[in-house]
């Protein structure tokens, strides 16, 4: 296994045809219900005779779900309904007793998520658009198929980088990234081979306290942590920006999907979130993309295969956008972003420990157990537990993934 922080094979690879499917394309939907899950849905009701759902996951949003599955079923009534797993064991007796949900109902809450890449007869693309650390088995699942992976869940490169680059190379599968920087460095990559590449440049909006003191931080409200001036996401993704935790987690993600070492992906705040990220050429040439922020544009260049499809979407006005701003992180304002960095070049176990003590101490940040500047301290005190080393499958990462949450719990204050 390579080191952490040296080169390694990419998982995109930038000069390979793309599979082709016949259309419409059967995608497999991992997390119905939220942001991601939403337009897809959305692209799904608008190119019914390209893209056709077999299967959706939810975890406990029974309500939208079926709402989903109505939607469907209205706009495409020629088209069979997917299959539907929930996965929180309450909600799967919930959807046990619909009257409509029930029959398409996988059987079972704890593998619904492996249930709804594997069942189906055929599948195409899987979109994992789960948060967490849970979406590193079903991406495992859907690399044994071969079939193509949009990927929103970055945690499944954070917590098994490593494995997912093996079974997507066994499996003979295909990954595409979907986060809006991942995507813009596959489209300025577009025609390019890897060994051009000299940085990568991940821009971030800073959230919503870019402009602010950090000592002004102690006392922020959640609500105030919330309020994202730029993107609408959800609580959890929405914590990790204005921590830059968000952007820590994508520098390892783009360590593993381009193969660059850590020294060579940098990270600037752009406010105005209209440059995507930038790739900077051995020759000195910076190439960017730009858009105005939609999420839709970098899920459909994934789903399709890195077509251009027509998309009525608001265009980015160059005019009115006015000037460019560009500003490194302050580290003291955002030590998530350092803390990312360390653990990603150290490799191994401790990708996993940054991540699951992160989403226990975002968790506890939205229960209103510890505050905002808590965050960081959680983190670091939880990864000087543990010795690092080598993950050798997915049981042992999710082995490290238990033991990482305990420990942080600990430290956030619950059991």
């Amino acid at each position: 296994m390579a080191t952490g922080g040296s080169a390694t094979a990419p998982l995109y690879r930038c000069g390979q045809p793309r599979k082709q499917f016949a259309e419409p394309l059967r995608i497999v939907l991992l997390g119905a219900t939220g942001s991601i899950g939403g337009q897809t849905v959305d692209l799904v009701l608008h190119y019914p005779d390209r893209l056709r759902l077999v299967a959706v996951t939810a975890h406990r949003s029974v309500e939208q779900l079926r709402s989903v599955i109505d939607t469907l079923h209205r706009v495409c009534p020629d088209q069979p309904l997917p299959a539907v797993a929930v996965t929180e064991p309450r909600a799967h007796e919930q959807a046990c007793a619909d009257e409509v949900l029930r029959d398409l109902l996988l059987p079972g809450a704890d593998t619904g998520l492996i249930d709804a890449v594997r069942q189906p007869p055929a599948v195409d693309c899987v979109v994992n658009a789960l948060v967490g650390a849970v979406g590193l088995a079903p991406t495992l699942a859907a690399a044994g198929r071969g079939v193509r992976i949009a990927l929103a869940n970055k945690e499944s490169l954070v917590v098994g980088g490593e494995l997912v680059r093996a079974a997507v190379a066994a499996g003979d599968a295909e990954l595409l990234p979907v986060d809006s920087e991942h995507s813009a460095i596959a489209q300025c990559l577009v025609g390019r081979q890897a060994s051009e590449i000299a940085n990568l440049i991940l821009t971030a909006s800073g959230g919503p306290f870019r402009d602010w003191p950090a000592s002004a931080l102690a006392d922020v409200s959640l609500e105030q942590v919330l309020n994202h001036p730029t993107w609408d996401m959800g609580p959890k993704i929405t914590v990790d920006s204005a921590t830059l935790m968000n952007k820590g987690l994508e520098v390892i993600e783009a360590h593993h999907l381009f193969g660059l070492p850590y020294d060579q992906i940098e990270v600037v705040v752009h406010p105005g979130s209209y440059v995507h990220s930038l790739v900077e050429f051995r020759d000195g040439a910076l190439l960017a993309q730009l858009g105005s922020p939609d999420m839709r544009v970098p899920l459909l260049y994934a789903i399709s295969g890195e077509m251009r499809w027509p998309l009525a979407t608001e265009r980015l006005d160059l005019v009115q956008a006015g000037k460019l701003e560009f500003a490194a992180p302050d580290p003291e304002r955002f030590p998530c972003l350092r803390l990312a960095r360390e653990a990603g070049r150290e490799g191994g176990r401790m990708p996993i420990v940054l991540n699951g003590a992160n989403e226990v101490a975002v968790a506890a940040l939205l229960e209103r157990r510890i505050g905002y500047l808590d965050i960081p301290a959680v983190i670091e005190q939880t990864l000087a537990t543990s010795d690092g080393g080598p993950v050798h499958d997915l049981e042992h990462a999710l082995a490290v993934d238990r033991e990482a949450r305990a420990v942080a719990r600990t430290f956030a204050g619950s059991s």
